[in-house]
Order: structure tokens, then sequence, then C-alpha cells
């Protein structure tokens, strides 16, 4: 048992928030997603997207056979620079697949996901729920409003834009 006063870093509590609901390989596949290039190198990186990440196996969207090919010989470095970076074995096989790799993928794109988006009562409500463990009231409505977010992208992606 910790000491009575001692405080946990936000990092703590956001990785055990993560752990517990679920998040954590979607956090993941979400960070790949966003600094992939930085991740993995330019060469590398131009040529392939990290379309998801399911049962810690990544799903790998390769330009052309010709780069699946090298990446097959590259698979046991790839999953140990993945790891590493991830600080855990969170990625154990990547399947890879030749598509097109999507236009927003490029680093100098922003990102979907930083984009603003209209927060709905019922998602600030859901949100509050999960974070009323934090006692700050101050760090409490960050994190409420940081989920909140999350929660309003992920039904926007589901649904998918809003029609003309």
């Amino acid at each position: 048992m910790r000491p009575a006063g001692s405080l946990d870093s936000f990092g703590v509590i956001l990785s055990g928030l993560s752990k517990r609901l679920g998040l954590e390989s979607h956090l993941f596949e979400l960070r790949l997603q966003q600094h992939w290039c930085d991740i993995i190198g330019r060469p590398i990186g131009a040529h392939t997207w990290p379309a998801q990440v399911r049962f810690k196996k990544l799903y790998l969207i390769v330009r052309n056979s010709v780069w699946l090919q090298q990446l097959i010989f590259l698979k046991p470095t790839l999953l140990a620079t993945l790891n590493e970076r991830a600080g855990s074995e969170m990625i154990t096989d990547i399947a890879f697949r030749v598509g097109e790799i999507p236009a927003d993928a490029k680093p100098e794109a922003e990102s979907p996901s930083l984009q603003k988006v209209t927060v709905s009562e019922a998602a600030m409500t859901e949100a509050s729920a999960h974070a009323a463990a934090v006692q700050d009231p101050d760090l409490r409505h960050r994190l409420a409003t940081v989920m909140a977010e999350a929660f309003s992208r992920s039904m926007l992606k589901a649904d998918g834009p809003p029609s003309p």
C-alpha cells in the first residue's frame, strides 16, 4: 500500500485507465499511425501504412509486392523495433497486405484524430463517469474532456462524415 499523500503521475493514471478500459492496443495503434515514419524510418514508412492492431497482430498495408517481399525478410527487425518503441510486447506478428496507402497518411497532413470535434452531452457524461475516480478536480475535468473528444471522434469515424 502506498503512503498517504503520495501522488501518482498523470502517465501512470492514464496507463492504468487505458488498461482497465481495454484501450491500450487502440492507443498504440493511433501512436503508430501518427508517428509511423519516425518509428520505422522514412524509406519503409513512405511505402507502408499500419492499418490496425488486433490481438497483438499488426496489419500492415504495403504499396507493392516488391516492398512486401523485402519486408518479409525484415519482419523480425520490425517486430523488435516496434516492441522496443512500445516498451512492452504489444506486437507478436505482422500481416502484410498489398494495398493503397491512405492519402491522409502522409506525415505532412494533419492527422484526423487531431482535428476539433463537437463533443456531445452524452459523450461528456460518459467520460465524466469514467474519470470520477480522479481526485484532482482540474485533472478530472481535463481527463473527462479528452475522453469525451475521443468518444466523439470514434462515433464520427463509425458514422462516417456528415452528408452535405
